[in-house]
């Protein structure tokens, strides 16, 4: 723009001394905050008998949101505002006072957002009206003139800025420059768009775009590898005020605006700021079953409720695990324009001391050494991938990136995790930013069984290959199945392309020396292997441990089970069973033993997921060689039921039943009940003071549907006898009927 006002001024004087000679401006880190534009510039004086007023002058400016809406895919915004997508053209119309003559008059469009805009960093963007529009560019053409009034196709680069724009119009006058004034009603939002060629979000499916960035309903897959559940979660990215909750988060990151057209700085920043570990982000985490004073992870059942409350809070919203963290970026992900989805991994690492490999240590008596053992298996993980060039790394690396908000490591001083590449996973190219070595061994690291012995040294026992990563899955596109993307992580297990991954990772990962001396035996004739009863929760169930001697020789061996109530990220809470028994191995055949689990001993102690691991160690006599493995179990857990008897119409009232009966020996007390369903009713909840034992539940809500054609209802119910409770159903909502 011109010269400075001297409000301009007044400002500027009001800089931090601190900024002096380093810069001329503060950091521009706010959407939210604007400065003044004057509505006069004028560089010269205007002479006596001359009125301003007989110049072109702007009477009003028309934003055509429905039309432009609806060709920006950005129709389903519960918002008031203009919402396009970068790259892509959209109509205003401008009314000016008298007709406009090109040949005497001047006039521009022009964009501004945030504090101190500058052109050079595209916080000020003047639009110039030119013949023919060109993609990769700003541009303004005439496409419409009638009396005073004429409609522009602007064109926005596909690489600007993502957020809340300002508009203007300025008229060029011989004494300066005439501005209209600020009018929120003009504002426009601009997004990411994955249908522009020339986006580096773009997605050349058109299926995958109504997947990963119009749907506003998830699935997420979790339980464990022998027993995988799923549930629905409720999105909302196009609910009302999440659009401008998601733009806060960049706010709070404190993310230039000149680098808010990058995905890369995007979704990292987003990692960190969905997490409140050590920014006070969106969502705090507690995995140790203790909820006061907020809400249990499972409760949630979308995302619309803890945006909102953040947004309007200003302090993290209490509490969330994986599924919760994930389920939220993905809502900021996909709210912005950037493709997103949900990822499980089962038998998820955690290497804690980053050498690309889980350590599990045994005492000589093969029971694990709980002081040296740091890394854990979780049953499952969830994270975020998002859809993006990678102008950073080298050609091929681009695609799907992995994006993870659960803190768990600390990364480049907070905890936060990625972009990094799928492919370069796959291909052990940890070299490559960001945190692929930690994303690495999620997926594809080896459990080493080592023996410490009391000198010091430690014996590498054994090493599991093929635990780690078993399953991969996301949501199917199009449906609520699931879709195995193991392969996109890692090579099938086993192979040869397998191992020159892992060796890969190592060479280029940080890979730690062990200080003590460390021998690997030879392999043992015998094999030991478990499987774990599917049982529902209170009930009683085996678990039956195979023996198979592979030699002509007899062994005798002492075998131990360790039964623990864990947490679903491995870590244990406590020891619920403790079993030694002996077993004799007769040459070239098998043997099966028994262990009954009875109820009683882990009900209890239970928590909120149900999740049993079992860990089996058998030293053989002769040898003194350990076998050692380990399983974790999830019970099955009761569902809530959903009903909706009568009509399904847009704007009439509609009865939704949520029904649920108590299974468990004891009364439930303190039940939440919670019910969402977006397009047909707003989050409600409900506590039931008790449930006696065998009883129903029984709720009763009405609501007004908003949106027509297939849509879905969420419960979930949560206590602290009882928690991951859910049901869903799926139902198709009629239009309302023309009179």
């Amino acid at each position: 723009m011109s010269e400075p006002t001297h409000a301009d001024k007044e400002k500027k004087k009001s800089i931090p001394s601190s900024l002096s000679g380093r810069r001329a401006l503060p950091p521009n880190i706010s959407n939210a905050e604007e400065d003044e534009v004057p509505v006069m510039e004028m560089t010269a004086l205007v002479p006596r008998g001359v009125n301003l007023k007989d110049f072109l002058e702007v009477k009003e400016v028309h934003m055509f949101k429905d039309v432009n809406k609806q060709e920006h895919h950005t129709d389903k915004y519960y918002h008031p505002k203009l919402i396009v997508r970068r790259g892509q053209p959209f109509l205003i119309q401008i009314d000016f006072n008298r007709p406009y003559n090109p040949e005497k008059d001047q006039f521009w469009v022009e964009y501004l957002i945030g504090r101190y805009p500058q052109q050079n960093k595209g916080t000020y963007i003047p639009i110039p009206l030119v013949e023919e529009l060109q993609s990769g560019t700003w541009g303004a053409k005439i496409t419409w003139k009638e009396d005073s009034s004429i409609r522009l196709s602007i064109m926005s680069a596909p690489t600007c800025i993502v957020g809340k724009f300002r508009l203007y119009v300025a008229v060029l006058t011989p004494y300066g420059i005439l501005r209209t004034k600020r009018n929120p009603e003009t504002d426009t939002y601009i997004l990411f768009n994955p249908w522009c060629p020339e986006d580096s979000v773009f997605l050349d499916d058109e299926k995958e775009r109504e997947e990963y960035v119009l749907n506003d309903l998830g699935v997420v897959f979790h339980g464990d590898i022998n027993n995988i559940k799923s549930r629905s979660w409720n999105y909302g990215q196009f609910e009302e005020g999440i659009l401008d909750a998601c733009l806060h988060l960049m706010d709070r990151a404190k993310l230039d605006l000149s680098g808010r057209g990058n995905p890369v700085k995007i979704s990292r920043v987003g990692s960190a700021v969905i997490n409140a570990k050590d920014d006070e982000g969106v969502v705090a985490g507690s995995w140790d079953n203790i909820y006061a004073y907020g809400v249990a992870p499972s409760a949630w059942t979308g995302s619309v409720d803890i945006l909102l409350e953040y947004h309007s809070s200003g302090t993290p919203v209490r509490y969330g695990q994986c599924w919760v963290f994930a389920g939220v970026f993905n809502t900021f992900l996909r709210c912005i324009g950037i493709p997103g989805r949900i990822v499980t991994n089962y038998s998820s690492a955690h290497d804690n001391d980053a050498n690309i490999q889980l350590d599990v240590f045994v005492d000589e008596e093969g029971k694990v050494d709980p002081k040296l053992t740091k890394d854990s298996i979780w049953n499952y993980h969830c994270w975020n991938e998002a859809w993006m060039t990678r102008p950073d790394l080298p050609v091929g690396f681009g695609g799907w990136q992995v994006v993870d908000s659960t803190p768990q490591e600390n990364s480049d001083g907070m905890y936060r995790c990625g972009p990094a590449s799928v492919q370069a996973i796959k291909h052990g190219h940890v070299c490559f930013q960001f945190d692929a070595p930690f994303v690495f061994a999620e997926v594809n690291s080896d459990i080493v069984y080592s023996k410490a012995m009391k000198d010091g040294t430690r014996v590498i026992e054994h090493i599991d290959k093929t635990h780690i990563g078993k399953l991969i899955l996301t949501k199917e596109i199009g449906s609520d199945g699931t879709k195995d993307i193991t392969e996109q992580y890692k090579f099938q297990e086993g192979t040869e392309e397998e191992r020159l991954a892992l060796e890969t990772a190592l060479m280029y990962g940080i890979k730690k020396q062990a200080t003590q001396v460390t021998m690997e035996q030879a392999g043992t004739d015998v094999d030991m292997d478990f499987q774990v009863e599917n049982a529902t929760l209170g009930s009683d169930f085996k678990v039956t441990v195979t023996f198979r001697n592979n030699s002509h020789n007899r062994y005798t061996a002492t075998a131990y089970l360790s039964g623990n109530i864990v947490f679903y990220t491995g870590v244990m809470k406590n020891e619920f069973k403790s079993h030694t028994f002996d077993v004799t191995l007769e040459p070239l055949a098998s043997k099966i033993s028994e262990v009954l689990i009875k109820s009683g001993e882990y009900m209890s102690q239970l928590l909120e997921q149900a999740s049993l691991h079992f860990f089996i160690t058998a030293r053989l006599n002769e040898s003194k060689k350990i076998l050692a493995k380990q399983k974790t179990s999830v019970l099955q857990i009761p569902k809530l039921h959903i009903k909706v008897p009568g009509e399904k119409v847009v704007g009439k009232e509609m009865s939704v039943i949520v029904e649920f009966t108590n299974p468990l020996n004891q009364k439930l007390v303190n039940v939440l009940v919670r019910l969402d369903g977006p397009g047909l009713l707003r989050t409600t909840t409900k506590m039931f003071r008790e449930i006696p034992k065998n009883s129903t539940l029984n709720w009763e809500e009405k609501c007004f549907p908003r949106q027509a054609g297939v849509r879905k209802l969420i419960a979930s119910l949560n206590c602290d006898a009882l928690r991951h409770v859910y049901g869903e159903l799926d139902l198709e909502v009629e239009r309302k009927p023309l009179v």
